[in-house]
């Protein structure tokens, strides 16, 4: 997402890939939360359920130990890297076919959405078979039906076929189009309304806001669908059985008419103090490693 003239692809990627696992490294813990959260369909009540997030905290330290907010993170730190890389690489290489495509000389507000759009559906690709094992680790049912992240994945194939692994794509992609378009189209809004930065510590500054700005926007817009995501791939699939929650805009429909509207925001507060605040440190660590590849190479 610099502003500088852009780099070849494996720059891009190599820097997407550091920002991405230097956010899950500090923010991990919310995302488990999060998860306990989303997946609870009904009110919490003794150690079995959540009254929101500080319980879910405290009840996981509490009756598992505090290294089971961390269970699952091999998935996602391998997934961090193909995930974040492939985020603002195909943030940039679909910004330049769309200029290129509507004769636009730079970005504009239309532009940005549209093109975060599309870096988020190429991102889910990438990301849905880790999102599973990352789910099913991450559940508190699952704790003692897998024995680490390699476990889950035989395991899985075994029961349910190797496709199972894509087990949720469609709501992914809507998660993802929604956030990323969020992100990225509020990044360039904040950016253009912010004094321009004359020195590194002012760019830095800028990049936490409109970072913790275009996470939070992104959040809010991606949450139902990150909610039904959650149910869809924590559901085992079954010859001759329709799962309860299958195709995304349906499962929006059956947790509204059986759980309320605020059941889609399951969840919300350790999401969004995670991809905020997690938004930012995305920006700032891409940007920062991407002006040291251009001060490596001499293209400053």
């Amino acid at each position: 997402m610099s502003q500088d003239k852009p780099l070849p692809f494996i720059y891009q990627f190599a820097a997407g890939a550091v920002a991405g696992v230097s956010e899950i490294l500090v923010m991990y813990p919310l995302d488990v939360v999060k998860t306990r959260v989303q997946l609870q369909t009904g009110k919490g009540a003794g150690d079995e359920g959540y009254n929101g997030m500080l319980d879910c905290f405290r009840k996981i330290i509490k009756n598992e130990g505090a290294s089971r907010l961390y269970r699952g993170i091999t998935a996602p730190i391998l997934m961090e890297a193909p995930k974040r890389a492939t985020k603002f690489a195909a943030n940039d290489a679909w910004g330049k076919s769309y200029r290129n495509l509507f004769g636009m000389a730079k970005m504009n507000q239309q532009l940005s959405v549209l093109t975060g759009a599309s870096a988020g559906a190429t991102e889910a690709f990438v990301v849905v078979p880790f999102e599973l094992i990352k789910i099913r680790l991450q559940d508190r049912a699952s704790a003692g039906k897998y024995h680490g992240m390699v476990d889950c994945v035989v395991k899985t194939v075994k029961a349910e076929g190797p496709l199972a692994l894509y087990n949720g794509l469609e709501s992914t992609l809507w998660r993802h189009i929604l956030w990323n378009a969020g992100y990225f189209g509020i990044i360039y809004q904040v950016r253009e309304l912010m004094p321009q930065a004359v020195d590194k510590s002012q760019q830095v500054r800028n990049d936490i806001i409109a970072g913790a700005t275009g996470g939070t926007v992104g959040t809010v817009l991606n949450t139902p669908m990150d909610v039904v995501k959650s149910r869809i791939q924590n559901s085992p699939k079954v010859a001759g059985f329709v799962p309860k929650y299958n195709w995304a805009w349906p499962a929006v429909g059956t947790v509204m008419r059986e759980e309320g509207f605020s059941a889609l925001y399951k969840g919300f507060l350790p999401k969004v103090l995670r991809l905020g605040p997690g938004g930012g440190i995305l920006l700032v660590v891409f940007t920062g490693v991407m002006d040291f590849f251009r001060t490596m190479r001499g293209d400053v």
